[in-house]
């Protein structure tokens, strides 16, 4: 939502202050020197990008229009379920927990968290580490080494997304330039037409460097800089998971152990100890 509410802004603001001027708004519709831009910066991003990058663009612009990746409701009840498996390795033990962890979605616990359980990455990083408890993991270090491994590996393959729309971010004015050029060599060519013609096609010319720097700073940059935080802000939430874990394996209770998840969210996303409580509670009924 904000997305779309800061780009009518942008548009406002710059075509509307462009018009208070006096400004011609017929000038500015070249779609020639928007093909130019766009699809030779499409082109460039195919060539400089692998597949596994270019395969998640449409699910990160998806992510810029939402605007958020967890909200504090999803945080909730990330840790009321760790509270409800780690209460049941303390009474029962590690090995009731083989069910649950092969067939997450046949689990009677994690069934009754949907936002979790409809997260196919978090589900599995959860259980699969879960499931090394069960095989008799113990070394707590080793865990935290390995956790903080996968998470690190998870943030580069997203930081690759982002750092990908970035560098298509900056080729725009560059490509804008590109555009430009092309338009004053037309020009050139067409210098023994009268002054008006000339000018129009000036203009045509200089829409292209103007297009180029307005779809770059005014667009895919905030675009690409919103994608970075929102993805960040997902690697806290295994960050939430890991911590959990580790109070666990280090023989903490329940409700110490998901006191330890909590602090480790952000402050914008993390819920009082009471409000966790009585999502607790409520779940328990």
């Amino acid at each position: 939502m904000m997305l779309i509410i800061g780009a009518i802004i942008v548009l406002a603001c710059v075509i509307g202050a462009y018009a208070a001027h006096g400004g011609h708004l017929a000038v500015l519709w070249q779609p020639l020197e928007f093909v130019i831009i766009a699809g030779s910066a499409i082109g460039a991003f195919l060539i400089g990008n692998p597949k596994a990058v270019l395969s998640q663009v449409g699910g990160a612009f998806g992510l810029a229009f939402k605007g958020t990746m967890y909200s504090k409701e999803d945080y909730v009840e990330l840790l009321t379920m760790q509270f409800f498996v780690f209460k049941l390795i303390k009474t029962k033990g590690m090995l009731e927990l083989e069910s649950h962890v092969e067939n997450p979605h046949e689990s009677t616990i994690f069934s009754k968290f949907p936002s979790f359980l409809h997260n196919h990455h978090a589900v599995t990083f959860f259980c699969d580490y879960l499931r090394m408890l069960t095989m008799g993991s113990e070394n707590v270090h080793q865990m935290d080494d390995l956790m903080t491994e996968e998470i690190e590996v998870h943030h580069h393959e997203r930081a690759a997304i982002a750092t990908a729309l970035q560098t298509m971010g900056d080729s725009f004015p560059a490509l804008g330039i590109v555009a430009a050029v092309l338009g004053v060599i037309h020009t050139m060519g067409s210098i023994n037409q009268p002054p008006e013609v000339l000018g129009h096609l000036i203009g045509a010319a200089l829409v292209g460097t103007f297009l180029g720097i307005l779809l770059s700073y005014g667009f895919v940059s905030p675009i690409s800089n919103i994608v970075r935080q929102l993805y960040e802000n997902e690697g806290k939430y295994y960050q939430c998971m890991k911590a959990g874990i580790l109070a666990c394996m280090n023989g903490y209770p329940p409700a110490i152990a998901i006191e330890f998840a909590r602090k480790s969210i952000e402050s914008d996303f993390r819920p009082t100890f009471y409000e966790l409580e009585a999502a607790i509670e409520a779940a328990s009924s």
